[in-house]
């Protein structure tokens, strides 16, 4: 069923831009709303861009009432955890504040469906391996305790309003589009793998291992990776999922296997063909040994299944798409 048009929130971020084209490729209308404060407007070339935060009434109205928007999807949360301990008002205004602007602009405009952007922080330090949606919720960081905060708000929002939702607990997501068109762009960068690239590209000198004696294999931090690709397909699913009708949920996002540390450096070193130095550094508090997510919900519900679930492709596309957007220096 194809109905309406999707608004994507925060569309010009490294998941949002890679969530329009792929909608655009599957045939979808799509209007992007971002305040561009991490974004970026060549991302979403092609496609309405509404420049404007979330938390703008005004704009929101404005945006409803000229596009026949028939469902939402959620991508505008700030997500980085050491600024939230630092900063937690930011985090709070922003993911939790300006979401309540947005829900209650649905409402206003009768539209009732949500795919919402969550994160495995929701869960807070692991008590079992792999976590499920079962798991305890006990996040540690204001990053997802505000994503844990929304998500007891959609509940709220289906019971008052009929606004139905899925939120969707990335592990962690990765990789860029298989045609180097979108790529990942923060900065700072704090996500592993384009740390690792920028390394291998000689735009950092080295990176940081931070500890080598957890109880893993290697005795490096483990982590389940999630190719952007595959993200994206799971929203389409989701949303279709709700266009059928169903009750709100909560699925998560991940490959199920973890890969360490260690293994990220060494296949990127195969990769691009490049030494990338490496300086050991103690621990970080808080960094649990291992965090790998049971995604049978998803695959048994959604009919979802990871198409990229090795690193091979993930780290080919992150750097093909570093070296046609960020790296054009590199030699």
């Amino acid at each position: 069923m194809n109905t309406g048009v999707v608004l994507v929130v925060g569309g010009a971020g490294y998941i949002g831009s890679h969530m329009v084209k792929y909608l655009r490729e599957a045939g979808r209308e799509v209007v992007v709303l971002d305040n561009l404060s991490s974004g970026y407007r060549d991302a979403v070339a092609g496609v309405p861009l509404v420049e404007g935060d979330m938390g703008d009434r005004a704009v929101l109205d404005v945006l409803f009432q000229r596009y026949a928007v028939d469902a939402v999807m959620h991508f505008a949360g700030y997500i980085e955890v050491g600024e939230s301990v630092r900063d937690p008002g930011k985090y709070y205004r922003n993911n939790v504040s300006h979401t309540l602007e947005l829900l209650d602009a649905m409402v206003r405009h009768g539209v009732d469906k949500l795919i919402f952007s969550s994160t495995a922080a929701v869960y807070g330090e692991p008590c079992y391996k792999p976590i499920d949606e079962s798991h305890p919720r006990e996040p540690i960081n204001p990053y997802g305790r505000s994503k844990q905060m929304v998500e007891a708000i959609l509940a709220d929002y289906e019971r008052a309003h009929g606004l139905r939702s899925v939120s969707l607990r990335y592990f962690n997501a990765a990789g860029a589009d298989p045609e180097g068109e979108l790529a990942e762009r923060h900065d700072p960068e704090t996500h592993l793998i384009p740390i690792i690239l920028e390394a291998a590209a000689g735009k950092r000198p080295h990176i940081a291992v931070y500890g080598r004696d957890y109880p893993t294999a290697d005795g490096t931090c483990v982590r389940d990776y999630v190719h952007v690709q595959d993200l994206c397909r799971a929203h389409l699913l989701a949303l279709e999922h709700l266009r059928q009708g169903a009750a709100s949920a909560a699925f998560n996002l991940g490959n199920g296997g973890g890969f360490s540390v260690q293994q990220v450096i060494d296949v990127a070193r195969e990769v691009t063909g490049q030494p990338i130095a490496v300086v050991d550094e103690a621990r970080r508090e808080g960094d649990p040994a291992v965090l790998v997510a049971d995604a049978t919900a998803a695959r048994e519900v959604l009919g979802w299944q990871p198409v990229h679930d090795r690193l091979e492709p993930i780290i080919e596309h992150a750097w093909k798409a570093g070296q046609e957007i960020l790296y054009q220096d590199f030699e």
